[in-house]
């Protein structure tokens, strides 16, 4: 059960992040946002506020943001359509009623000769009397069908009639705010738990090594190794490593005092080949600093992010097969694993998660992100769109690759934990 608690409250917020992303670029470009969805399929939850439908569906596979214009959402009124209409003070409808079961206080019906509801904003037609009026359509009017309100995107609302720069920074918008949220969780972990100091401080002396024959105590601060200052551990890993069976002077801080000591690394045999010690380990002190994990969060951010890539590398490389990796089943085996460790743990996976899922609605794919911002450059270039119905075809073939991709992955999952 915590498991899932887990799992529901990880996975919801990196694609509620996500589609934050896209939804306050869209609204900063002024594009009319019809839905916010978190999940695909039945609709288990909703609330609508503003223009805006916010929404929790069934499955729990990702989410999106319905912008106006980017599906067949516009509605035409054809020629001899009878409709009824509410006028407002301004003497402009605000309401235009599809079917007419239920009655609506000062409804006006008209039947339809001509109309626009995108550009010049009208309706034309004949009233009960045969005569024939034009009413001008109110920007924020809404159509009423099945007792179901949507409101009307006039053209510059709409997703289509942003430049490409708008249209492209609204679609990036979601991976970025992926990889801002996983700066957070690290900055959070930072402040809560303490950044690494990397200070030289010995952890454990090893018994019978050359370091406890020389006296070298738990929680000695090495300052100093043949007269070179050292102040962070990587300093004397590498002297160490670059003095086999040479003596070395190292002078280190105890209580206060220093003290001066000799000591000689060896060399020892292992899995990986021989390597060169004194007998101690380390493990990073941890500071609060609020500074320092500004920079501990940006620092961990970028190198998750370089990992990432690297794996993405050895896939394209051959050496990383589609068995080794994992849908919502595998994630959520993880998190399980993860969840037993602790919450800073947790707080890691989920930074990891979410740089992941900006890294992958990135690739230049076809349905993904990325794959919409590659039509938006070659639409640069070529200094004219697209066809829509050309590039809607190559994200249903995306779409429909990326689905069985899915499930073979799922399936995989479930050989792997549970046959």
């Amino acid at each position: 059960m915590e498991t899932a608690i887990a799992f529901i409250i990880i996975f919801g917020s990196i694609v509620f992040f996500h589609e934050l992303g896209h939804f306050i670029f869209a609204k900063r470009a002024g594009i009319m946002v019809r839905e916010f969805a978190i999940g695909f399929g039945p609709k288990i939850f909703g609330m609508t506020k503003g223009e805006t439908l916010y929404t929790i569906r069934l499955l729990p596979m990702g989410g999106y943001v319905r912008m106006a214009g980017e599906d067949l959402d516009s509605v035409e009124l054809q020629p001899g359509y009878r409709l009824g209409i509410r006028v407002n003070k301004d003497n402009k409808i605000d309401q235009i009623v599809l079917n007419q079961n239920k009655q609506f206080p000062d409804m006006l019906f008209l039947e339809v000769e001509k109309s626009d509801l995108m550009k010049d904003m009208y309706i034309e037609g004949y009233d009960e009397e045969e005569r024939l009026v034009r009413y001008q359509v109110a920007r924020n009017a809404v159509i009423i069908e099945n007792n179901t309100e949507t409101f009307i995107a006039p053209y510059d609302r709409q997703f289509g009639s942003k430049t490409v720069g708008q249209r492209a920074l609204t679609i990036f918008a979601g991976p970025l705010f992926n990889f801002i949220l996983a700066f957070f969780i690290f900055l959070a972990l930072g402040l809560i738990q303490g950044i690494p100091t990397n200070e030289p401080i010995i952890t454990t002396v090893v018994d019978d090594s050359p370091a406890e024959m020389a006296g070298m105590k738990d929680g000695d601060l090495v300052k100093e190794i043949d007269g070179v200052q050292i102040t962070e551990w990587e300093q004397l890993s590498n002297a160490v490593r670059e003095s086999a069976n040479e003596p070395l002077t190292f002078v280190v801080e105890r209580d206060g005092m220093t003290e001066e000591l000799m000591i000689t690394p060896i060399e020892v045999s292992t899995k990986e080949g021989k390597v060169t010690q004194i007998g101690v380990m380390y493990s990073s002190p941890l500071e609060k600093n609020p500074i320092g994990a500004i920079a501990f969060g940006a620092e961990q951010t970028y190198q998750m992010t370089k990992q990432i890539f690297t794996i993405l590398g050895t896939l394209i490389t051959g050496s990383f097969s589609i068995d080794d990796l994992s849908g919502p089943v595998g994630i959520y085996q993880a998190t399980d694993t993860v969840a037993q460790l602790g919450v800073f743990n947790l707080m890691y996976w989920a930074a990891a998660l979410s740089i992941n899922l900006g890294i992958m609605n990135l690739l230049p794919l076809p349905a993904l992100d990325g794959g919409r911002l590659l039509f938006f450059l070659f639409e640069a270039v070529r200094g004219k769109p697209i066809d829509k119905q050309k590039e809607g075809m190559v994200h249903f073939v995306g779409i429909m690759l990326l689905m069985v991709l899915m499930v073979v992955v799922t399936w995989n999952d479930i050989q792997r934990f549970f046959l």
